[in-house]
């Protein structure tokens, strides 16, 4: 763990510490992604990974490793996974395992998926379950396998997605499968063409009903190609966010988008523990000037399906979170697992990513408060490289990706309780 201060400058809120968590010089690392379950709930312990980039790892990569940090041992970084194909990680609510998938697919026939769990402790390793050959239940098979998954909060489930087509057919389906752990039994819960980005993740509440909702993004007119290559994923005024119980019932809506005017951006997350949720959002409120294209934070509770008419859903209350800001650039971001602390980047084209801190108040009804800038990444717009800022479960800490030494790394800030 490397302390950089230099990252910090005059407008940086006193006591708050900078480091870089990994710093092999010819290697990149990064974090998983600002929404996945990477963190023990103690807040002590997180997974990184190496040979890889913001969005995800080649699955033929035999350098791609995730990486356990352990924050109460000054840092020290160790391999947790040694196999070739690791992907889609999630740490188990009570922080003991380290569940992942072993990306062995192809399209159609001949390909493997396994669920596999690890201490992290590194004393045990276990296959849950296998795919070889179709989903059960289907005459289907998974490919193109999503770098993300998600657990549920009880810990007895975990889902992902990937490609169902076998390479016959332009815009084929995507689907998304749960997984039992306890049983290993595999089901696929929902599937189509616009399924393409779907970005799973769990509700987190302990709430017996709640446990078992799945958040997910539909893209409206994405194309794939037979191979399985998303061609165009279409946000914006494409895309829309849902809820589905991960047995495939009580398909619902967030009232955000799809109304011609109000795009999604792609980004969203749960706020902690509760049933409300966060939509990273975008408007040209007058088109004659294109500069004032904002991107504020709305914060809904899902609502019954009706036709994917996002933010003109019937019955939807929605809360503007950065109302009291002026042209608000939120991009990526997450809340710690009270829903009571946000941290995002934001940037004006031809700058780097700064990140901002931030207190949230009553759901559904208090903007948030107190936005105070943190640092400037030295991580160029242009570049594609995203900050994916996130927050420790208790929010003490906040993490993010950044290039300021030339070389993807994983970074963190220390000190956002004192804020």
């Amino acid at each position: 763990m490397i302390p950089r201060p230099d990252l910090l400058d005059a407008k940086s809120p006193a006591g708050i510490e900078v480091f870089q968590l990994t710093n092999e010089p010819d290697t990149p690392a990064c974090h998983i992604y600002m929404e996945a379950q990477i963190f023990t709930p103690d807040s002590k312990q997180l997974v990184v990974h190496r040979s890889a980039h913001p969005h995800g790892s080649d699955m033929l990569d035999p350098e791609h490793r995730y990486l356990l940090v352990d924050l109460e041992n000054a840092g020290a970084v160790s391999p947790i996974t040694d196999e070739l194909g690791p992907t889609s990680p999630s740490i188990s609510p009570d922080g003991q395992w380290l569940y992942y998938f072993v990306n062995e697919t192809k399209i159609g026939p001949g390909g493997r998926l396994t669920l596999r769990r690890r201490k992290l402790d590194g004393s045990e390793r276990t296959d849950i379950t296998v795919i070889d050959g179709c989903i059960p239940g289907t005459k289907l098979t998974i490919s193109n396998m999503y770098p993300l998954s998600t657990i549920s909060s009880d810990g007895n489930r975990i889902a992902t997605c990937g490609f169902l087509g076998d390479g016959s057919a332009e815009n084929d389906s995507w689907g998304l499968i749960v997984v039992d752990i306890p049983t290993g039994e595999t089901r696929l819960i929902m599937h189509g063409p616009s399924w393409c980005n779907i970005h799973p993740q769990y509700c987190r509440s302990t709430d017996a009903a709640a446990s078992h909702d799945i958040m997910v993004q539909e893209n409206h007119g994405c194309l794939t190609s037979p191979d399985g290559t998303n061609r165009r994923s279409v946000a914006g005024l494409g895309a829309d966010i849902h809820v589905i119980r991960d047995d495939g019932s009580k398909f619902r809506d967030f009232p955000w988008g799809r109304d011609g005017v109000e795009g999604c951006q792609g980004h969203q997350c749960w706020r902690g523990r509760s049933t409300w949720a966060i939509g990273g959002t975008g408007v040209t409120k007058d088109p004659a000037h294109p500069e004032r294209h904002e991107q504020p934070l709305i914060e809904s509770q899902a609502v019954p399906h009706d036709d994917h008419n996002g933010a003109k859903s019937p019955d939807s209350h929605r809360n503007d979170l950065a109302r009291n800001f002026d042209l608000p650039r939120m991009n990526h971001f997450g809340t710690d697992i009270a829903g009571e602390r946000l941290i995002t980047d934001q940037a004006h084209q031809g700058e780097a990513w700064h990140l901002y801190f931030s207190h949230l108040g009553k759901p559904g009804v208090d903007a948030a408060t107190d936005m105070r800038y943190l640092l400037n990444t030295q991580s160029p717009i242009e570049k594609k490289m995203h900050t994916h800022p996130f927050l420790s479960p208790d929010g003490s800490m906040g993490f993010f990706n950044s290039i300021s030494t030339g070389v993807l790394q994983a970074y963190m800030i220390k000190g956002l309780d004192q804020l």
